[in-house]
């Protein structure tokens, strides 16, 4: 008789059942195994906040696998993640197979570990706990506050914003920070100011810079030389006056290593020294730590175990000898708000794995992040850097200027022997410095020569350098979730599904590594600050962080704090019920003005229409979104795209010009204007021989070619897409290049791959087609026909991940597996699990009626969902406004005891795409 042990990965049960032996089976639960209902009414506050619980395929499926292992089995172990998503699995497993009857004279029993190593799992089963009903508390308050403000503000926005697509908790907090720093940026008015530097010799002839940091016996301040006549006149007085030295101070300063990694400062580093998103971070992180390489990546704690730091400092002692090693043990306690130090930093399980060593059983990601995480733990345990700094000053005989130089030598490398920290933004951090006469780094690093007080120095050149302050900048993954780390909002495991959803729903994007808010994004925000300001509020967000973190410490009740949330916000909604679109319209023009329609340099009226001369433009509201239009309509129709006017004269494009025609056919070619933007129409509609209508052919104008420089020839090319461009000298097939719903692109057989900005459809030849499809077939594995009907079966690389595809049918892999794993037999399994879950379903014997077309249902709140892996737009689901009475059979169902945790899509999941599926 074998004991049962269920964790969350399959990656991890292979492990941990290595490690247990035959006496345990070791189950996998793919992440969580249901979800709240995706619709309006799964939380019930009428009800105490009672929960309707949705029933998934795969989760059903995998319980049922659990509760046919207990048949035989004494023990249920409970090994799922030790943060509180892991204790919420836990506890929907356990509820549902006692709904099973499947615990009938069964121990169940909590167990957890930091590190998946034999000793960890061991020592875990020897010391079992019960479930933390704490933890399980709060993973339902903040379950149930996501949902509330995800379907109630969501459906919201969609029906007084046309376009906006869905607002949440803590998503809508982090999109403020980024349109808030885009307004800063807009608004930021350029001061020019000027710094003087003159180099010095020795009485040895030894060169040196120096800055002048005095004039008249006064600190000058940063635009006290504030233009070229100040600084010219302080150059010449510089130029014409004598120097020596008048002091030199130096000190040793000692610089500490930094904390091991948690999980918010894992994601800054790999971004800032990897170049790794947030969530490929958490993505590799999780793969290692399933490996048994590093400890758990989801913890605010920098602490690490008394052997940890032992072994560290053994191996410190041996690596590096023993100056590098501190008399005592280094012991870290994190700073930021709301911490929850649980658990460990994030550090290797076994120092004596060097990056070296691990680099040949990892993959390239894997071994850069490891190496990251091996090194900092390690420094962590290592002495002190020692720098020898060195600031001098030099005065004028008349003592009415002052020059300083500094400089700085490491005196004793430390823990810089093995790692230094990166600093975010560090280009900005050095103009700053620039800009209030504070050393740059360059200053700091230099070696000055040896002087000492009252030398005469020889003064040789004086340079004036002119400066502009330099605007804020924009936010990287690193310093916004530095940012939202320091205000205390969200938590650190859920940062980068925060930051992946707001670039999901084009709200922002992330442009040469640092975001740009989008103006969907800013309409979205400055409708919320206008109307609920308090819910977007970084403060109250923050406190409500420490509400719920009170709530895992057992001190509150989640129940309490969900009637004092509810009672507030469902009166703000309420107040807004009577909102007319023209308030909103108003509102947004009011605020977005200076966004939309900036001053422009000649002085004349930004929102005069171009057209007709006389109306203003201003912010107006379509079915599909925000436009700018003319107050003159419909006498004069003019309108541009919603944003900044660039001046191009683009948005003056008419909404049809004639082209030319078609010297095949003889048929006008049209550019046109529709509601999703420009494309071109060969002909008219008519008729067909039976008397029914036929519509035009029409292309849409692609991404980045201006409407008023479109061709007769260009457009002709457009319409007579997709063209051959030749066959692939290895299979013989047509590649071809055409233009589809996702822009354009290149085919050959069944393998597609979109062009690049910089790539012309209409001419982009067989060199540049071969080598963008080897790109493509490099996301591509054929695994084989299809049992049922011989169709191919391949497994694809798709922007969410890997996913399989049989004809239309689509199933994405689970987490943990990678694309070169996966076989036929196993693709096939999640094809036909996604198959039945999608099948409509009715009376026995009966065909089910085909499903009616329904209002468009609210998105949880900041729940990213998974896109189609073709990256195809996913249906919009429907909305239903605010807050319902729920019907008697839900509410039968909600009346169970302690809701639990999220449900499982039908596509598999793991550990790793439980961000994706808490919403925040």
């Amino acid at each position: 008789m074998t004991d049962v042990v269920v964790v969350e990965s399959p990656a991890k049960a292979k492990t941990i059942e290595k490690y247990l032996g035959r006496d345990f089976t070791v189950l996998a639960s793919f992440g969580h195994v249901r979800d709240l209902e995706e619709k309006d009414g799964a939380v019930l506050p009428d009800q105490d906040f009672a929960m309707v619980w949705g029933k998934d395929g795969r989760g059903e499926a995998q319980v049922a696998k659990i509760a046919t292992a207990l048949k035989g089995a004494k023990r249920l172990w409970l090994a799922t993640d030790p943060d509180r998503e892991g204790e919420a699995i836990s506890w929907h497993v356990k509820d549902m197979l006692g709904q099973r009857g499947a615990l009938k004279g069964k121990d169940v029993q909590r167990i957890t570990f930091n590190e998946i190593t034999k000793r960890a799992v061991q020592y875990a089963v020897e010391h079992p706990r019960d479930l933390d009903i704490p933890l399980i508390d709060a993973y339902l308050a903040r379950r149930a506050l996501d949902y509330l403000v995800g379907y109630t503000l969501s459906p919201l926005l969609w029906r007084k914003l046309p376009g906006s697509r869905s607002a949440g908790r803590v998503q809508s907090v982090a999109l403020r920070l980024l349109c808030e720093r885009e307004a800063e940026i807009e608004a930021f008015k350029p001061r020019e100011y000027w710094t003087l530097e003159a180099k010095f010799f020795t009485p040895a002839n030894a060169p040196f810079t120096a800055r002048l940091t005095h004039l008249d016996g006064r600190k000058l301040d940063q635009f006290d030389l504030h233009d070229a006549g100040t600084a010219n006149a302080a150059k010449a007085r510089a130029e014409a006056a004598t120097y020596a030295v008048a002091s030199v101070e130096k000190k040793r300063t000692r610089r500490n290593p930094p904390p091991p990694f948690m999980t918010s400062t894992l994601q800054m580093e790999a971004s800032r020294k990897l170049g790794m998103g947030a969530q490929q971070a958490m993505r590799t992180a999780q793969a290692l730590y399933e490996a048994g390489h590093i400890t758990y990546m989801r913890t605010d704690g920098v602490q690490m175990s008394r052997e940890a730091i032992a072994a560290i400092r053994d191996h410190v002692k041996d690596a590096f000898g023993a100056p590098y090693l501190p008399a005592a043990p280094r012991e870290y306690t994190s700073k930021q708000k709301n911490a929850q130090e649980a658990h460990e930093a994030i550090r290797p399980t076994d120092v004596t794995r060097t990056p070296e060593a691990m680099a040949r059983e990892l993959d390239g990601a894997q071994a850069r992040l490891y190496e990251l995480v091996w090194k900092r733990a390690v420094a962590s345990q290592m002495s002190s850097a020692e720098l020898d700094q060195t600031a001098v000053d030099i005065d004028s005989a008349d003592k009415a200027l002052r020059f300083r130089a500094t400089g700085s030598v490491v005196a004793f490398d430390g823990f810089l022997k093995l790692y230094r920290e990166d600093e975010d933004d560090r280009a900005a951090d050095a103009r700053a410095g620039i800009a209030t006469g504070a050393p740059t780094e360059d200053d700091e690093s230099r070696i000055l020569p040896p002087m000492a007080e009252r030398d005469p120095l020889r003064r040789g050149e004086v340079t004036a350098s002119q400066h502009f302050t330099q605007p804020p900048p924009r936010y990287s993954e690193a310093s916004l979730v530095k940012r939202l780390e320091e205000l205390g909002i969200g938590r650190p495991s859920t940062y980068a599904s925060i930051l992946q959803r707001l670039q999901d729903l084009k709200y922002v994007t992330l442009e040469k590594r640092r975001f740009v808010a989008q103006d969907l994004g800013r309409m979205v925000t400055t409708f919320l600050v206008r109307f609920f300001d308090k819910y977007v509020d970084t403060g109250f967000t923050s406190a409500m962080e420490e509400k719920l973190d009170e709530i895992s410490a057992g001190q509150t009740d989640w129940r309490a704090v969900m009637r004092a949330f509810w009672s507030e916000f469902s009166a703000a909604v309420e107040a807004t019920r009577d909102l007319k679109i023209r308030d909103v319209i108003d509102a947004l023009d009011e605020d977005l003005g200076p966004h939309m329609f900036p001053a422009r340099a000649d002085g004349t009226d930004p929102r005069a229409c171009p057209t007709c001369g006389t109306g203003r433009l201003g912010l107006r509201l379509g079915k599909t979104g925000a436009f700018i239009g003319c107050s003159n309509y419909p006498e004069c129709r003019y309108t541009r795209p919603f944003g900044v006017d660039s001046g191009s004269g683009e948005g003056a494009a008419p909404a049809e010009q004639d082209l030319g025609e078609d010297p095949a056919t003889g048929q006008k070619v049209a550019l046109k204007r529709g509601p999703y933007g420009f494309y071109i129409q060969l002909g008219e509609g008519g008729v067909d021989a039976k008397g029914k209508p036929t519509k035009p052919k029409r292309t849409s104008l692609p991404n980045g070619v201006a409407p008023d420089t479109v061709t007769l020839d260009q457009a002709l090319g457009l319409l007579s897409l997709p063209r051959i461009i030749g066959r692939d000298p290895e299979s013989g097939e047509e590649i071809s290049a055409g233009l589809g719903r996702f822009g354009p692109y290149v085919r050959c057989g069944t393998v597609f791959k979109s062009l690049d900005k910089d790539d012309d459809v209409l001419s982009v030849g067989m060199n540049r087609a071969l080598a963008l499809l080897a790109d493509a077939r490099a996301r591509v594995r054929e695994l084989g026909p299809h049992p049922r009907d011989k169709e191919p079966v391949s497994v694809r690389k798709g922007r969410f991940g890997p996913y399989a595809q049989h004809g239309k049918t689509v199933a994405n892999l689970p987490r943990d597996v990678a694309m070169e794993d996966i076989t036929l037999d196993d693709a096939v399994a999640l094809l036909a699990e996604k198959g039945k879950a999608l099948k409509p379903r009715g009376p026995a014997g009966r065909k089910a009626a085909p499903a009616k077309a329904s209002p468009r249902k609210a998105a949880p709140n900041d729940t990213p969902r998974k896109a189609a892996p073709n990256d195809a737009p996913r249906k919009a689901a429907a909305a239903t406004p605010a807050r319902k009475a729920a019907p008697a059979k839900a509410s039968a169902r909600a009346a169970s005891a302690k809701p639990a945790a999220a449900k499982a899509k039908p596509a598999a999941k793991t550990p790793a795409s439980r961000a994706g599926k808490t919403p925040r």
